[in-house]
């Protein structure tokens, strides 16, 4: 039988968490690893479209969608199409996306992946946004299709104690924790993955990759070849249940 592509979709709707980063590196991933691979680009910005066109011809393809453009001269589903037998399809999604519209973007997702940025801005534009997705969208997180990544810490700081204390408050898995690095900003000037780079140059990275992509194969109900592994479990972050979102996000 036969499934389509497994969707992951990059959801934040503030601006600069790093979506266009994550997805990118997402889609030359699995282009790398032989998967057929498609990248949406739902942002105005095009910032997923210029990576596209700055990806070198010899590095494995990944298929791109101006989900962004609107064509009135065809039907929106034949806009949004992808070639057959795609079996990744990774969706960078805009920002300030109205609370209201979120379930165009989550409907039919096998994993949500939420980049959240160190700062006081990021931490509370995530709260009131994980609570849109909770309460407007109706995501439920008994379904485990919810990841949150600390995007661009630097471990140590103030602010990466306070974004790690915010997350840990989330019934949410904390799937990741990236650093800040210019081998993110080198690889989108390439149209690269970090993936892509000598393993010397980003093996840090690499390393910092390894707990999410474990969570998205797991999130692959039926796997695409038999390297599917499940994530190690992350106790301290199970046992903090008490600690509900909601009540987080409105005593705020």
């Amino acid at each position: 039988m036969t499934h389509g592509p497994r969707k992951i979709v990059v959801l934040n709707p503030k601006g600069g968490s790093g979506k266009t980063t994550l997805a990118t590196n997402l889609a030359a991933y699995y282009a790398s690893r032989g998967h057929r691979t498609a990248l949406m680009d739902c942002d105005p910005q095009a910032s997923s479209t210029r990576w596209l066109k700055n990806r070198s011809d010899e590095l494995p393809q990944v298929h791109g969608v101006e989900a962004y453009r609107v064509n009135m001269q065809a039907t929106r589903s034949w806009q949004l199409r992808t070639p057959p037998n795609t079996q990744y399809l990774v969706v960078d999604t805009s920002a300030a996306i109205p609370a209201q519209n979120l379930v165009e973007f989550t409907r039919g997702a096998d994993s949500i992946v939420i980049p959240v940025g160190p700062s006081d801005i990021d931490i509370h534009a995530a709260a009131g946004f994980i609570a849109n997705l909770l309460l407007v969208a109706k995501e439920d997180r008994r379904e485990g299709r919810l990841g949150v990544i600390a995007n661009r810490v630097r471990e140590g700081t103030l602010a990466y104690a306070r974004l790690m204390r915010f997350l840990h408050r989330l019934n949410i898995p904390v799937i990741a924790i990236l650093r800040d690095t210019q081998n993110y900003v080198h690889a989108a000037e390439e149209g690269m993955g970090i993936h892509e780079f000598k393993h010397y140059r980003v093996r840090k990275d690499i390393a910092q990759w390894t707990s999410m992509l474990r969570w998205l194969q797991s999130r692959i109900v039926t796997p695409l070849d038999e390297q599917a592994v499940m994530p190690r479990a992350d106790e301290a972050m199970r046992e903090r249940t008490d600690h509900a979102l909601l009540p987080a996000v409105s005593s705020s």
